[in-house]
């Protein structure tokens, strides 16, 4: 796609044929060699619009999906700190290697040492974080509901009433 290239009247044609076929602004820019931008600027000086419901709809099953994800990472998240937890007083062997063959001796210990439980301690506590904060991200306290309430009695209003720009002060 040629970069400043001057718009034609073949270019606005096109646009306006393409359009009329049903084309989305993706398929009209790779049929005319134009960048997405050009054909929405020049689809604006048209009065023409794009059929944005599918592009809602992937967006929703995106974000839906994501959520999904987060939400089964959360729970992921919070048996990992429960194992973790449970690994504090456990019984555990403790690996030493050393000596000029490097030989491995093994001493068995009734649960961790301190500055690996302390280690332990900050794992689970990083995990449970973690979970509560992708719980925190999903959490849904209804502000999106009344977003959508407001939004559609401000539009209803400016149906009826006009949305006042014009009206003297």
């Amino acid at each position: 796609m040629a970069a400043g290239r001057p718009l034609t009247q073949q270019d606005r044609d096109q646009v306006r044929a393409l359009h009329a076929q049903g084309l989305n602004r993706n398929a009209i820019a790779r049929e005319i060699g134009r960048a997405q931008s050009t054909v929405s600027k020049i689809a604006a000086e048209l009065g023409l619009n794009f059929d944005r419901s599918r592009t809602r709809e992937a967006t929703k099953a995106k974000v839906a999906d994501a959520k999904a994800r987060r939400a089964q990472l959360a729970s992921d998240l919070l048996d990992d700190a429960a194992e973790l937890r449970k690994q504090l007083w456990q019984p555990c062997t403790l690996v030493k290697i050393g000596g000029k063959d490097n030989v491995a001796t093994e001493h068995p210990l009734g649960q961790p040492l301190f500055e690996d439980q302390l280690k332990i301690v900050q794992a689970t506590g990083l995990a449970a974080e973690r979970h509560a904060r992708l719980v925190e991200l999903d959490r849904d306290d209804g502000n999106s509901e009344v977003a959508s309430l407001l939004g559609n009695l401000l539009g209803g209003l400016q149906a009826k009433h006009g949305t006042g720009d014009d009206e003297q002060q």
